[in-house]
Protein backbone atom coordinates (compact mmCIF):
# COMPACT_ATOMS: atom_id res chain seq x y z
CA UNK A 1 0.00 0.00 0.00
CA UNK A 2 1.33 3.46 -0.95
CA UNK A 3 1.06 5.15 2.44
CA UNK A 4 2.62 8.38 1.18
CA UNK A 5 0.12 8.52 -1.67
CA UNK A 6 -2.79 8.02 0.71
CA UNK A 7 -1.49 10.82 2.94
CA UNK A 8 -1.13 13.15 -0.04
CA UNK A 9 -4.67 12.34 -1.19
CA UNK A 10 -6.05 12.86 2.30
CA UNK A 11 -4.26 16.21 2.59
CA UNK A 12 -5.54 17.39 -0.78
CA UNK A 13 -9.10 16.44 0.19
CA UNK A 14 -8.78 18.35 3.45
CA UNK A 15 -7.31 21.40 1.69
CA UNK A 16 -10.48 21.58 -0.43
CA UNK A 17 -12.82 21.40 2.59
CA UNK A 18 -15.52 24.02 3.10
CA UNK A 19 -13.46 25.93 5.68
CA UNK A 20 -9.71 26.04 6.23
CA UNK A 21 -8.18 27.40 9.43
CA UNK A 22 -5.11 29.63 8.98
CA UNK A 23 -2.87 30.33 11.97
CA UNK A 24 0.21 32.57 11.86
CA UNK A 25 2.61 31.62 14.63
CA UNK A 26 5.55 33.55 16.04
CA UNK A 27 6.99 32.69 19.45
CA UNK A 28 3.57 31.97 20.94
CA UNK A 29 4.92 29.67 23.65
CA UNK A 30 2.42 27.03 24.72
CA UNK A 31 -0.53 28.83 23.16
CA UNK A 32 -0.34 27.27 19.69
CA UNK A 33 -0.59 23.82 21.25
CA UNK A 34 -3.65 24.85 23.25
CA UNK A 35 -5.19 26.42 20.14
CA UNK A 36 -4.66 23.28 18.06
CA UNK A 37 -6.08 21.07 20.80
CA UNK A 38 -9.24 23.21 20.92
CA UNK A 39 -9.60 22.73 17.16
CA UNK A 40 -9.02 18.98 17.45
CA UNK A 41 -11.68 18.81 20.19
CA UNK A 42 -14.38 20.89 18.54
CA UNK A 43 -13.56 20.68 14.80
CA UNK A 44 -11.70 17.39 14.35
CA UNK A 45 -12.20 17.33 10.56
CA UNK A 46 -10.98 20.87 9.93
CA UNK A 47 -8.12 21.63 7.58
CA UNK A 48 -5.50 23.56 9.57
CA UNK A 49 -2.56 25.43 8.07
CA UNK A 50 0.06 26.88 10.42
CA UNK A 51 2.45 29.43 8.96
CA UNK A 52 5.40 29.86 11.30
CA UNK A 53 7.31 33.13 10.98
CA UNK A 54 10.72 31.82 12.06
CA UNK A 55 9.90 31.23 15.72
CA UNK A 56 12.87 30.79 18.02
CA UNK A 57 11.03 29.22 20.97
CA UNK A 58 10.01 25.97 19.21
CA UNK A 59 6.37 26.93 19.66
CA UNK A 60 5.60 25.56 16.18
CA UNK A 61 6.40 21.98 17.26
CA UNK A 62 2.79 21.01 18.16
CA UNK A 63 1.83 21.68 14.55
CA UNK A 64 4.58 19.36 13.34
CA UNK A 65 3.41 16.55 15.61
CA UNK A 66 -0.34 16.52 14.86
CA UNK A 67 -0.35 14.45 11.68
CA UNK A 68 -1.82 15.03 8.25
CA UNK A 69 -4.62 17.35 9.29
CA UNK A 70 -2.21 20.13 10.25
CA UNK A 71 0.01 21.49 7.50
CA UNK A 72 3.05 23.42 8.77
CA UNK A 73 4.86 25.97 6.62
CA UNK A 74 8.08 27.29 8.10
CA UNK A 75 9.28 30.68 6.91
CA UNK A 76 12.99 31.40 7.29
CA UNK A 77 12.31 35.00 8.38
CA UNK A 78 9.46 36.82 10.07
CA UNK A 79 7.35 37.99 7.11
CA UNK A 80 4.64 39.61 9.19
CA UNK A 81 1.00 38.67 9.72
CA UNK A 82 -0.60 39.89 6.48
CA UNK A 83 1.92 38.27 4.16
CA UNK A 84 1.84 34.99 6.07
CA UNK A 85 -1.97 34.82 5.90
CA UNK A 86 -1.81 35.40 2.15
CA UNK A 87 0.70 32.54 1.93
CA UNK A 88 -1.70 30.25 3.76
CA UNK A 89 -4.63 31.27 1.58
CA UNK A 90 -2.67 30.23 -1.51
CA UNK A 91 -2.33 26.71 -0.06
CA UNK A 92 -6.04 25.97 0.17
CA UNK A 93 -9.06 25.94 -2.13
CA UNK A 94 -11.65 26.13 0.64
CA UNK A 95 -14.82 28.21 0.26
CA UNK A 96 -14.07 30.10 3.46
CA UNK A 97 -11.09 30.72 5.71
CA UNK A 98 -10.98 31.09 9.48
CA UNK A 99 -8.13 33.45 10.35
CA UNK A 100 -7.16 32.50 13.89
CA UNK A 101 -4.46 33.72 16.26
CA UNK A 102 -2.42 31.04 18.06
CA UNK A 103 -3.45 32.64 21.37
CA UNK A 104 -7.11 31.88 20.64
CA UNK A 105 -9.10 28.80 21.64
CA UNK A 106 -12.32 27.76 19.93
CA UNK A 107 -15.32 27.10 22.16
CA UNK A 108 -17.99 24.53 21.21
CA UNK A 109 -19.99 25.42 18.10
CA UNK A 110 -18.07 28.61 17.29
CA UNK A 111 -17.09 27.72 13.73
CA UNK A 112 -20.48 26.28 12.64
CA UNK A 113 -22.25 29.41 13.90
CA UNK A 114 -19.94 31.62 11.84
CA UNK A 115 -20.36 29.36 8.78
CA UNK A 116 -24.15 29.65 9.04
CA UNK A 117 -23.80 33.44 9.09
CA UNK A 118 -21.94 33.43 5.76
CA UNK A 119 -24.42 30.96 4.28
CA UNK A 120 -27.44 33.07 5.27
CA UNK A 121 -25.99 36.39 4.10
CA UNK A 122 -24.41 36.26 0.61
CA UNK A 123 -23.20 39.86 1.02
CA UNK A 124 -21.36 39.05 4.26
CA UNK A 125 -17.60 38.81 3.65
CA UNK A 126 -16.43 38.52 7.28
CA UNK A 127 -18.08 37.06 10.38
CA UNK A 128 -16.39 37.71 13.72
CA UNK A 129 -17.18 35.91 16.99
CA UNK A 130 -17.54 37.25 20.50
CA UNK A 131 -14.01 37.35 21.93
CA UNK A 132 -13.58 36.48 25.60
CA UNK A 133 -10.75 37.06 28.06
CA UNK A 134 -9.39 34.07 29.98
CA UNK A 135 -11.66 35.04 32.88
CA UNK A 136 -14.76 35.17 30.64
CA UNK A 137 -14.89 38.96 30.24
CA UNK A 138 -15.96 40.29 26.85
CA UNK A 139 -13.21 41.94 24.79
CA UNK A 140 -13.73 45.06 22.70
CA UNK A 141 -13.16 43.21 19.41
CA UNK A 142 -15.79 45.16 17.42
CA UNK A 143 -14.79 48.61 16.21
CA UNK A 144 -15.86 51.63 14.22
CA UNK A 145 -13.65 52.86 11.38
CA UNK A 146 -10.58 54.59 12.88
CA UNK A 147 -10.50 58.37 12.56
CA UNK A 148 -8.30 61.16 13.90
CA UNK A 149 -9.75 60.67 17.40
CA UNK A 150 -9.08 56.93 17.59
CA UNK A 151 -5.61 57.48 19.06
CA UNK A 152 -7.25 59.32 21.96
CA UNK A 153 -10.32 57.10 22.40
CA UNK A 154 -9.04 53.64 21.46
CA UNK A 155 -9.70 50.41 23.34
CA UNK A 156 -6.99 50.86 25.99
CA UNK A 157 -6.31 54.62 26.13
CA UNK A 158 -6.47 56.78 29.26
CA UNK A 159 -9.42 58.85 27.96
CA UNK A 160 -11.38 55.66 27.27
CA UNK A 161 -10.84 54.53 30.86
CA UNK A 162 -11.81 57.96 32.21
CA UNK A 163 -14.82 58.48 29.88
CA UNK A 164 -15.95 54.94 29.00
CA UNK A 165 -19.47 56.03 28.00
CA UNK A 166 -18.50 58.97 25.80
CA UNK A 167 -19.71 59.08 22.21
CA UNK A 168 -16.14 58.92 20.85
CA UNK A 169 -15.41 55.76 22.85
CA UNK A 170 -18.68 54.09 21.85
CA UNK A 171 -17.97 54.85 18.18
CA UNK A 172 -14.46 53.41 18.28
CA UNK A 173 -15.19 50.39 20.49
CA UNK A 174 -18.68 49.07 19.79
CA UNK A 175 -19.74 48.13 23.31
CA UNK A 176 -23.37 48.17 22.17
CA UNK A 177 -22.58 45.24 19.86
CA UNK A 178 -20.33 43.28 22.23
CA UNK A 179 -22.86 43.45 25.06
CA UNK A 180 -25.48 41.81 22.83
CA UNK A 181 -26.20 38.45 24.45
CA UNK A 182 -29.23 37.37 22.40
CA UNK A 183 -27.06 35.87 19.67
CA UNK A 184 -28.34 38.19 16.94
CA UNK A 185 -25.65 39.31 14.53
CA UNK A 186 -24.87 42.97 13.95
CA UNK A 187 -23.41 44.76 10.91
CA UNK A 188 -20.26 46.58 11.99
CA UNK A 189 -17.33 48.44 10.43
CA UNK A 190 -14.69 45.86 11.37
CA UNK A 191 -13.87 43.00 13.69
CA UNK A 192 -10.58 41.85 15.16
CA UNK A 193 -8.33 39.79 12.92
CA UNK A 194 -7.51 37.56 15.90
CA UNK A 195 -10.49 35.47 14.77
CA UNK A 196 -12.56 36.10 11.66
CA UNK A 197 -14.28 33.80 9.18
CA UNK A 198 -13.75 35.17 5.67
CA UNK A 199 -15.54 34.24 2.46
CA UNK A 200 -12.85 33.17 -0.01
CA UNK A 201 -14.41 35.02 -2.96
CA UNK A 202 -14.28 38.24 -0.92
CA UNK A 203 -10.69 37.56 0.10
CA UNK A 204 -9.73 37.24 -3.55
CA UNK A 205 -11.81 40.26 -4.62
CA UNK A 206 -9.53 42.57 -2.61
CA UNK A 207 -6.36 40.50 -3.15
CA UNK A 208 -6.10 39.40 0.47
CA UNK A 209 -4.52 41.37 3.28
CA UNK A 210 -2.44 44.42 2.36
CA UNK A 211 1.15 43.30 2.88
CA UNK A 212 2.33 46.81 3.67
CA UNK A 213 1.03 46.09 7.18
CA UNK A 214 3.63 43.98 8.99
CA UNK A 215 1.57 43.68 12.15
CA UNK A 216 -1.62 45.37 13.40
CA UNK A 217 -4.23 47.44 11.53
CA UNK A 218 -4.41 45.04 8.58
CA UNK A 219 -7.82 43.85 9.83
CA UNK A 220 -9.28 47.38 9.90
CA UNK A 221 -7.90 48.06 6.43
CA UNK A 222 -9.14 44.69 5.12
CA UNK A 223 -12.71 45.19 6.34
CA UNK A 224 -12.79 48.76 5.05
CA UNK A 225 -11.71 47.67 1.56
CA UNK A 226 -14.30 44.89 1.58
CA UNK A 227 -17.08 47.29 2.53
CA UNK A 228 -15.97 49.60 -0.30
CA UNK A 229 -16.66 46.66 -2.65
CA UNK A 230 -20.22 46.29 -1.32
CA UNK A 231 -19.63 43.51 1.20
CA UNK A 232 -20.77 43.61 4.84
CA UNK A 233 -18.97 42.72 8.07
CA UNK A 234 -20.95 40.91 10.78
CA UNK A 235 -20.34 40.49 14.50
CA UNK A 236 -21.83 37.17 15.67
CA UNK A 237 -22.06 36.91 19.49
CA UNK A 238 -23.49 33.39 19.25
CA UNK A 239 -19.97 32.21 18.34
CA UNK A 240 -17.47 32.47 21.17
CA UNK A 241 -13.68 32.27 21.23
CA UNK A 242 -11.24 32.76 24.12
CA UNK A 243 -8.40 35.15 23.27
CA UNK A 244 -5.35 35.47 25.52
CA UNK A 245 -4.31 38.84 24.10
CA UNK A 246 -0.85 39.62 22.77
CA UNK A 247 1.16 36.49 23.54
CA UNK A 248 3.47 36.74 20.51
CA UNK A 249 4.02 40.50 20.80
CA UNK A 250 5.19 40.17 24.41
CA UNK A 251 8.26 38.24 23.25
CA UNK A 252 9.37 41.12 20.99
CA UNK A 253 7.84 44.15 22.67
CA UNK A 254 9.88 46.82 20.87
CA UNK A 255 9.16 45.28 17.46
CA UNK A 256 5.45 45.14 18.24
CA UNK A 257 5.31 48.78 19.37
CA UNK A 258 7.18 50.00 16.30
CA UNK A 259 5.08 47.86 13.95
CA UNK A 260 1.85 49.12 15.53
CA UNK A 261 2.73 52.76 14.89
CA UNK A 262 4.07 52.17 11.37
CA UNK A 263 0.89 50.32 10.47
CA UNK A 264 -1.24 53.03 12.07
CA UNK A 265 0.42 55.61 9.85
CA UNK A 266 -0.14 53.48 6.72
CA UNK A 267 -3.82 53.19 7.63
CA UNK A 268 -4.25 56.91 8.34
CA UNK A 269 -2.36 57.96 5.21
CA UNK A 270 -4.47 55.56 3.11
CA UNK A 271 -7.95 56.06 4.54
CA UNK A 272 -8.14 59.07 6.87
CA UNK A 273 -5.52 61.77 6.31
CA UNK A 274 -6.50 63.18 2.92
CA UNK A 275 -4.18 66.20 2.84
CA UNK A 276 -0.40 66.55 3.09
CA UNK A 277 -0.80 68.53 6.30
CA UNK A 278 -3.01 65.83 7.86
CA UNK A 279 -0.56 63.10 6.90
CA UNK A 280 2.33 65.13 8.32
CA UNK A 281 0.44 65.70 11.57
CA UNK A 282 -0.39 61.99 11.81
CA UNK A 283 3.28 61.14 11.27
CA UNK A 284 4.49 63.54 13.98
CA UNK A 285 1.89 62.40 16.53
CA UNK A 286 2.42 58.69 15.86
CA UNK A 287 6.22 59.01 15.89
CA UNK A 288 6.05 60.83 19.23
CA UNK A 289 3.66 58.28 20.68
CA UNK A 290 5.85 55.43 19.43
CA UNK A 291 8.95 56.91 21.07
CA UNK A 292 7.08 57.42 24.35
CA UNK A 293 5.78 53.83 24.29
CA UNK A 294 9.26 52.45 23.56
CA UNK A 295 10.76 54.43 26.44
CA UNK A 296 7.97 53.37 28.80
CA UNK A 297 8.40 49.76 27.74
CA UNK A 298 12.15 49.93 28.39
CA UNK A 299 11.56 51.33 31.88
CA UNK A 300 9.14 48.49 32.58
CA UNK A 301 11.61 45.87 31.36
CA UNK A 302 14.51 47.42 33.30
CA UNK A 303 12.45 47.50 36.49
CA UNK A 304 11.47 43.89 35.98
CA UNK A 305 15.12 42.86 35.67
CA UNK A 306 16.21 44.64 38.86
Amino acid sequence: MDTAGVCRSTCLAIMSAATAILIVNFNSGEHLGWCLRSIAEHEPDACVIVIDNASTDRSEQPAASMGDRVKLRRNTTNLGFARAINQGLAQTHSESVLVLNPDCRLLPGALPVLEVQLARHPDCAVAGPQMLDDDGGIQGSVRGDPDMLTGLFGRSTLLTRVFPRSRAVRRNVRTDATSNENGVSTKVDWVSGACMLVRRAAFEAVHGFDERYFLYWEDADFCRRLRARGYTIHYVPGAKVVHSVGQSSRSVRALAISAFHRSAYIYYATHVARTRFARGLAWVLLAGRCRWKLLASRVTVDNTLK
